[in-house]
């Protein structure tokens, strides 16, 4: 559960309908339709996020995803419960944006799990793709990262901050397609 970066631009719905439509064709969701008519599940587009807190940070994960290196995300539970929504489920949708706020992914949640933050696992850090891949860099960079997430809302971090660890699958574009767009993702 990431929001836009604070600094990115409102997101235009009609290019997120539009990437929608192109996104679910090519990765083959609601191949059905044509049989047994539209549905709600595939009309309407699944949530947009992007991910961190900046838009450079939103445009280094997401080349990364692109890349296919990151399959994993963290996110803090208390983000959900102080934006009122519900915890991501294995096979939900999502629409990952770029830093200016444009669609860019189209990625599936394959696996949750609530873990205390000491309890993170390395297979965990490894597949979040960031920095040497290693546990301790994980911990390093997701500890400062929530620490400050949390002064804004006047909370404090602890190793018993419970996380919300998340499984992706880059659907749209496909990782060896998205490999020749990704660098230039970084000079945006």
């Amino acid at each position: 559960m990431d929001p836009a970066p604070q600094d990115a631009a409102p997101v235009a719905p009609e290019e997120i309908v539009r990437f929608w439509e192109t996104a679910r064709g090519r990765a083959g969701i609601g191949r059905l339709a044509v049989v047994t008519g539209t549905t709600s599940s595939t009309a309407l587009p699944p949530p947009a996020w992007a991910f961190g807190d900046s838009p450079e940070m939103a445009d280094e994960l997401l080349a990364l995803v692109l890349a296919g290196t990151k399959t994993a995300t963290a996110s803090a539970r208390w983000e959900y419960e102080h934006e009122g929504e519900d915890l991501p489920r294995a096979g939900d949708l999502s629409i990952v944006l770029d830093g200016a706020g444009h669609p860019r992914a189209l990625v599936r949640t394959t696996s949750v799990d609530v873990v205390p933050f000491g309890e993170v696992g390395a297979e965990h850090a490894r597949a979040e793709g960031e920095g040497d891949l290693s546990l301790a860099y994980w911990r390093e960079v997701h500890e400062r990262f929530f620490t400050e997430a949390l002064e804004q809302v006047g909370r404090s971090f602890t190793r018993d901050l419970p996380v919300v660890c998340e499984g992706l699958t880059l659907l749209y574009p496909r990782p060896s397609a998205a490999r020749e767009k990704a660098p230039e993702l970084v000079d945006a």
